[in-house]
């Protein structure tokens, strides 16, 4: 954030290595943590009555390192990888750092990160049909009774929202990264998306939404006031 607001956006190597690892195991942790909350509905609403004895403390460990996990190894191995790469430039096009963009600056040879980084692809691709198999299964269910219909609005909805939301700001980085024109004002606004429109919106579809979080933040508000 201090580089994004600096007057002149200069970084160290080693800094555009720690920015590449931050943002991107954000990003991916996102997706692991909706990947784990689509399983959670799934359980939910088409097993209620097995939910309890099924997403039992150890489970939810296994969930939560599920979630945190694998982005960091996944993002480790790829700063890794960028950071033995011998640089013949200095300048990238970018609000922050990437892979990509490290990558075209490299004198040396690049194929072994760009396997890893259509394996990270991959593997998250593999999460987005983790998340289509449980949402198939959700909609069969709920087209059984009024019931099951009013909890999939009330919790798979905002579920949805975020999940698009992430990962359209995700597919847009990684190919416009790739393929994208040279059309500064464009590329300034997938990175800003990124950046940004993810860590905004999540808040307000999760935290405001729930009636407990919400009359806190209005009584915090009205004490204020």
């Amino acid at each position: 954030m201090y580089d994004l607001l600096a007057p002149f956006h200069v970084i160290s190597y080693a800094g555009c290595l720690i920015q590449v690892f931050v943002i991107y195991s954000s990003a991916l942790c996102d997706f692991s943590t909706l990947t784990v909350m689509a399983y959670d509905r799934y359980v939910a609403i088409c097993k209620p009555l097995e939910y309890h004895s099924e997403m039992t403390m150890k489970k939810i460990a296994k969930c939560i390192i599920f979630c945190w996990l694998p982005p960091f190894i996944c993002m480790s191995v790829v700063v890794l990888l960028a950071a033995r790469l011998t640089l013949c430039g200095s300048t990238i096009e970018k609000l922050y750092c990437e892979t990509w963009a490290i990558a075209k600056l490299a004198c040396s040879s690049t194929t072994i990160n760009n396997v890893i980084g259509y394996i990270v692809i991959l593997t998250y691709f593999g999460h987005a049909v983790l998340i289509a198999f449980s949402y198939i299964h959700l909609i069969k269910n709920c087209r059984k009774s009024k019931e099951s219909k009013y909890k999939f609005m009330q919790t798979c909805v905002p579920h949805l929202v975020a999940l698009l939301n992430i990962t359209i700001a995700l597919l847009f980085d990684v190919f416009y990264s790739r393929y994208g024109s040279n059309s500064l004002p464009l590329r300034i606004f997938m990175a800003l998306d990124v950046l940004f429109i993810p860590p905004i919106l999540n808040p307000l579809i999760y935290g405001l939404k729930l009636t407990k979080i919400r009359k806190q933040v209005m009584r915090l508000f009205l004490r204020h006031k």
